[in-house]
């Protein structure tokens, strides 16, 4: 039985961890300050930049299943759901 990611799956977990990389990781303290002010219950700033940003890299709502207009399968997502689940809040921006 082959365990290998596809080629699709690889491109994808190349591109999932440089935007963890560049975009996420960097913005850690961001959202710690914004949850633990005063403004908490509001949307968080740096999650609402990060959402436009996933959308121009082509990385946003990939959780959604081809049965539903997606283009991964749980079996695909899966690998993309390891590296986003790093930071708590990852797979919402």
């Amino acid at each position: 039985m082959n365990f290998d990611y596809t080629p699709k799956v690889q491109e994808l977990r190349q591109k999932v961890m440089a935007f963890m990389a560049e975009h996420v990781y960097p913005n850690e303290g961001a959202w710690k300050k914004h949850v633990s002010g005063e403004n908490r219950w509001q949307p968080v700033p740096v999650i609402e930049e990060l959402k436009k940003e996933a959308r121009a890299a082509g990385l946003w709502n990939l959780w959604r299943p081809k049965s539903h207009g997606g283009t991964l399968t749980n079996l695909e997502y899966a690998p993309l759901c390891e590296i986003m689940g790093r930071v708590t809040w990852a797979p919402s921006s």
